[in-house]
């Protein structure tokens, strides 16, 4: 893996086009700290391949629930890389990787942050789809079971923008969905850079790392 690429959306959209004309299932993934972009990217490649060629399932799906961080005291952490169900996305990248023409729909959990909640069965792929994009934080960790995850991953890409654009992005979106200015900054500040200080030690890791122009 080399130093930061700029590159623009449509080389990327090109090189996943690449990636999905490859003999039958190849993954996709995506990583990055918060507000990278990762979720911007995931769709602008599944809506310019075409849902024939591409479909996204992304990690966020697993988020444990605002009840089960309850229980066990890590709400106020919410996106801590163990305030996801590592094995549950573990299993799913894994059956997605399996999956071949012929085989039935996997169904995908989606993120709402509308409700800040997890939702079962969010997205179906199906078999005949080649390229599965898969997007979130911790794709590249070490720990747990994010090591059976990436071992299905054709690639991965790292998102490295700018940090005052990252940290702009996370205020604006922590400000869109409820949080006042203050709070927004304060998480972007917190608890969104401790779990950027952990992703980045995971960069040199990626097959790519990228900074969109």
């Amino acid at each position: 893996m080399g130093s930061r690429e700029r590159l623009a959306t449509g080389a990327l959209v090109e090189r996943a086009r690449r990636l999905a004309a490859r003999p039958g299932r190849t993954i996709l993934g995506i990583t990055g700290p918060p507000g990278a972009g990762k979720s911007w990217l995931a769709r602008a490649v599944v809506d310019a391949l075409g849902p024939r060629l591409a479909v996204a399932a992304g990690m966020d799906g697993f988020h444990l629930s605002n009840d089960v961080l309850n229980a066990l005291g890590r709400r106020q952490r919410k996106g801590a890389i163990d305030t996801f169900d590592d094995a549950g996305y573990a299993s799913l990248i894994t059956r997605l990787a399996r999956q071949v023409p012929g085989d039935g729909v996997v169904y995908a959990p989606v993120f709402h942050r509308e409700i800040e909640e997890p939702v079962a069965a969010g997205v179906g792929v199906d078999a005949d789809v080649p390229l599965v994009v898969t997007e979130g934080n911790y794709l590249l960790a070490t720990s747990g079971a994010w090591p059976l995850a990436r071992a299905h991953m054709d690639e991965v890409w790292f998102l490295d923008p700018p940090d005052d654009l990252r940290m702009k992005r996370l205020v604006d979106r922590h400000h869109a969905f409820g949080k006042s200015r203050d709070e927004a900054r304060a998480w972007a500040s917190g608890t969104d850079q401790v779990n950027a200080d952990l992703i980045a030690r995971t960069r040199a890791s990626a097959d790519l790392v990228v900074e969109i122009v």
